[in-house]
């Protein structure tokens, strides 16, 4: 593989042994665990740069470590050439890789002590490498395969199929094409992490078996362009060798990564629907409420002294998910999606009635589906049953053509959650692109905050709330959101009411008035016809808020 660039007196093309901690004068050789790795400078003047990596790869030693055999775990699947004969002392597969790691380590992190400004930079690039396998058919291989790969990241790209035998054209192309990238726009350090990447997932049978931590160089790899490229679910597949647990793990963190991007958020912030103490200190119930589910309840005795054991109130979290049941039920409907499912507790209810023939689960927190699958049994369902439900990844506040299609929509202890300008966005992907014929929404009341005897003055009931609101307010969103998109809104109190304050939970039930009825699609961050309570400073008590 040869590497290119042009400079001037004043940014001399020479600066690139400096990016790649190789002096352009010296002749360098490195010890890989397949072979000997050697680089040198083909030219090296101030206007034109060119560093080329040279990997004399063992065969042999390959035979005798039990790699690229064909017959041990990982090795290539070309049985006929993958003793003694084989094309990895010719071809750019995944040894180099691995070699450009071990060469260009520094390179690849974007370190360079001597002259700190220069990673920053954006150079012209050339990349040549004369034989590079692209194993597949029609697009999944050849020149079609590497510009799917490449041109989402800025290259422009030159791949040509080299004929199986130019003395023989009929015979047709081999699978290995002569690659050429160009590009303007991109660093070094970027380069280098790409073909790292997309050098294996082009020769798709790496020589080492693949362990669970290439999820981790997977994305460390791709940290900052593999998120965002449309065929991250193809180069998942391939670097991770179609090992598809490990492919779905590195799908559903890059997918994590990609939402977090567009939120500009950290993961953290949005992976955290799953509390990481141990289960038995999670709390079970609203704040300051006694375990029979009403604040300061207590056991009474049965005239002798003994205490008499009281039958077990619902939980609030209980009582929301009957209401909500409650309310599919009124309306027929039975294809349910669960939006910002958590960890599954409703759809776990859901399933316990036949009625319910399918049920989606969406959240944005991967680790929060993990728990759910692990809560609901999936794999251990019978097949008709598991059939019923699907767990998917995904962000409310993006349309998603997996929304459409069903009876009914479920958005419990949501809403809350996110910030005020982006709820019309969430208006819009759930009443307007979506469009169930009805939405079943819960949230807190924030007038009965005062009844919690633990939670502080003008705190809300957890620290990820963005807001809560009280039932006038509530009132107001909601039959804005029904006037916008074509729907009739009746309110419902959940659990225990109180004369002054009202019930803790606040629920909307929204029924299609006109079925086509759709608002434009807009994300306008208008606020709400009233102002909620927002939390500046929240102090949640112990255990948080169950779903």
């Amino acid at each position: 593989m040869s590497i290119s660039t042009t400079g001037s007196a004043e940014s001399p093309a020479t600066d690139l042994g400096f990016l790649l901690h190789k002096h352009p004068g010296k002749v360098q050789r490195f010890a890989t665990s397949h072979g000997e790795a050697h680089v040198f400078y083909p030219e090296a003047e101030d206007e034109v740069c060119t560093a080329a990596l040279l990997l004399d790869v063992d065969p042999i030693a390959l035979v005798r470590k039990g790699r690229g055999d064909g017959r041990g775990r990982g090795g290539s699947p070309d049985f006929a050439l993958a003793q003694y004969v084989n094309d990895r002392p010719y071809a750019a597969s995944s040894l180099l890789a691995v070699a450009l790691r071990t060469v260009f380590r520094s390179a690849m992190k974007g370190d360079c002590p001597a002259r700190p400004e220069l990673p920053g930079r954006i150079r012209p690039l050339r990349i040549e490498l004369p034989a590079v396998p692209a194993n597949g058919a029609g697009e999944e291989g050849g020149p079609a395969l590497v510009a799917r790969l490449f041109e989402p990241l800025g290259w422009q790209v030159e791949a040509t199929a080299i004929p199986l035998d130019e003395a023989f054209p009929e015979w047709g192309e081999s699978r290995y094409v002569r690659l050429v990238l160009a590009s303007g726009t991109v660093r070094l350090a970027d380069a280098l992490q790409q073909l790292y990447v997309l050098l294996p997932v082009l020769d798709g049978a790496k020589h080492y078996w693949v362990a669970p931590d290439e999820v981790d160089k997977l994305l460390v790899a791709g940290q900052g362009w593999l998120a965002a490229h449309p065929e991250r679910a193809l180069i998942a597949r391939r670097y991770l060798s179609r090992r598809w647990s490990l492919a779905r793990a590195a799908m559903e963190r890059l997918e994590l990564a990609r939402l977090a991007e567009a939120d500009d958020r950290e993961v953290e912030e949005i992976d955290n629907a799953v509390d990481d103490r141990p289960e038995k200190e999670h709390g079970t119930e609203e704040p300051g409420t006694a375990r029979t589910g009403e604040p300061g309840a207590a056991s009474s005795g049965d005239g002798t002294g003994r205490a008499l054991e009281q039958p077990r109130e619902p939980s609030l979290a209980e009582r929301r998910r009957t209401a909500i049941l409650a309310a599919l039920r009124e309306t027929g409907a039975a294809r349910i999606a669960d939006l910002g499912c958590g960890q599954g507790e409703l759809i776990g209810e859901l399933l316990k009635d036949a009625r319910f023939t399918a049920i989606l689960g969406v959240d944005v927190s991967a680790r929060a589906l993990r728990v759910a699958s692990r809560k609901l049994g999936l794999e251990r369902l019978p097949e008709r049953q598991a059939a019923r439900v699907a767990l998917v990844q995904g962000a409310l506040t993006y349309t998603d053509a997996r929304l459409k299609g069903f009876d009914a929509a479920v958005l419990c202890e949501v809403i809350e959650h996110l910030d005020l300008p982006r709820l019309p966005a969430l208006e819009y992907v759930v009443f307007g692109a979506a469009h169930p014929r009805a939405v079943v929404v819960t949230t807190p009341n924030a007038e009965y905050n005062v009844r919690w005897e633990s939670l502080p003055a003008g705190a809300v009931r957890h620290a990820d709330h963005r807001f809560e609101w009280s039932r006038a307010e509530f009132r107001a969103w909601a039959g804005k959101v029904a006037a916008a998109y074509g729907y009739a809104v009746e309110l419902r109190p959940v659990g225990p009411e109180d004369a002054e304050v009202g019930a803790p939970t606040q629920l909307a039930l929204f029924t299609t008035t006109a079925p086509t009825t759709t608002a434009p699609a807009t994300t306008e961050t208008t606020e709400t016809a009233t102002t909620p309570a927002t939390a500046t400073t929240p102090a949640t008590p112990e255990g948080g808020e169950p779903r």
